[in-house]
């Protein structure tokens, strides 16, 4: 599969993720979401994380990060936020820790 993203693109893909995966998108998590990237960009990849399915998303964004070079501290951040999306709503539900430890392992 071609991903022609941008590095925010990918961003936010991956948060966008976070935030769907226990297909509960919260108000507080898309606003989170909305302060990393701009509203074309949330719109854009919105759709096509909702359109995928889980293993799509998860193959994705393992060929961004294999394809593309992200320094350790970039790396670091994108897991911050990532936290940040999951805690945003106040809680961390079992299927968010999940992803989260597939998250780490894919983008490390």
């Amino acid at each position: 599969m071609n991903l022609d993203w941008t590095k925010k693109e990918f961003e936010a893909y991956v948060l966008l993720y976070a935030a769907h995966c226990n297909h509960i998108e919260d108000i507080e998590e898309q606003k989170f979401i909305r302060t990393k990237v701009d509203e074309e960009t949330f719109h854009k990849i919105h759709t096509e994380v909702v359109v995928d399915s889980d293993a799509i998303n998860l193959n994705k964004i393992q060929q961004y990060v294999s394809e593309n070079d992200f320094t350790q501290l970039e790396k670091e951040e994108l897991l911050r936020d990532i936290k940040k999306v999951f805690f945003a709503d106040g809680s961390v539900d079992i299927l968010e820790k999940k992803v989260f430890t597939i998250l780490k392992k894919i983008i490390g």
